[in-house]
């Protein structure tokens, strides 16, 4: 086995060991030390396939967008949508947006720590340009409906339509799920949410459009 193949081999168990640390005890279970004994290697030879411990941390959320996007494609497929293809109609345009709002709450509640870890990390740096285009890659699910939607819309308003809207769904799903504020039941919370999209949904019509220069960014 050669130096870089031997590199890929210890990169990869890593991955592995902090992703199961990840999922079961949150990035506070995330240790160097009891990674380095999980994979049989020395501390310091971490830090030869990763500069530090957040390059380690955006591989494993990297694998976690990556299963949310498998979980909601599959979602879409199953229902006749598919992939980032946009809906036939306004009603499966706007079935389609709960539906992608449900599946995230759902997303929250079986994967609680990958979840959260997403947005717990906090770097000192903006995020490196290959995660951040994957986040930007998931909008497009989102962006699907709301070209059916909004067809008056640029690219870049869709874009910044689609962020809102994952904004809102978030916002509703880390409060229902947060125990120390206002943990609802699952039923409670998804009805809320789509009540909420539902209604965001039927009043995203051109004609509605206060102004179409106000919703560009």
């Amino acid at each position: 086995m050669t130096t870089e193949e031997r590199r890929e081999q210890l990169r990869g168990a890593l991955i592995d060991a902090a992703e199961t640390a990840i999922a079961e005890g949150g990035l506070s279970a995330l240790k160097a030390r009891d990674l380095a004994r999980t994979v049989g290697c020395a501390l310091g030879a971490i830090y030869t396939v990763f500069p530090d411990l957040d390059a380690l941390i955006l591989s494993v959320n990297l694998r976690t967008l990556h299963l949310f996007e498998r979980t909601i494609t599959a979602v879409r497929t199953a229902t006749g949508g598919g992939g980032e293809a946009a809906p036939p109609d306004r009603g499966a345009a706007i079935e389609d947006l709960v539906r992608l709002a449900v599946t995230y709450l759902r997303f929250a509640i079986e994967h609680p720590a990958r979840w959260r870890a997403l947005f717990q990390h906090r770097m000192a740096e903006m995020p490196p340009a290959w995660f951040l285009r994957e986040q930007v890659r998931l909008f497009r699910h989102i962006e699907a409906p709301l070209s059916v939607l909004r067809p008056d819309l640029d690219d870049e308003a869709r874009a910044l339509l689609a962020r809102s809207l994952f904004s809102a769904t978030h916002g509703m799903v880390s409060l229902g799920l947060d125990e120390k504020l206002m943990t609802l039941s699952e039923p409670v919370l998804r009805r809320q949410i789509e009540t909420v999209v539902m209604a965001i949904g039927l009043g995203l019509t051109p004609e509605n459009a206060p102004d179409h220069q106000e919703v560009r960014p």
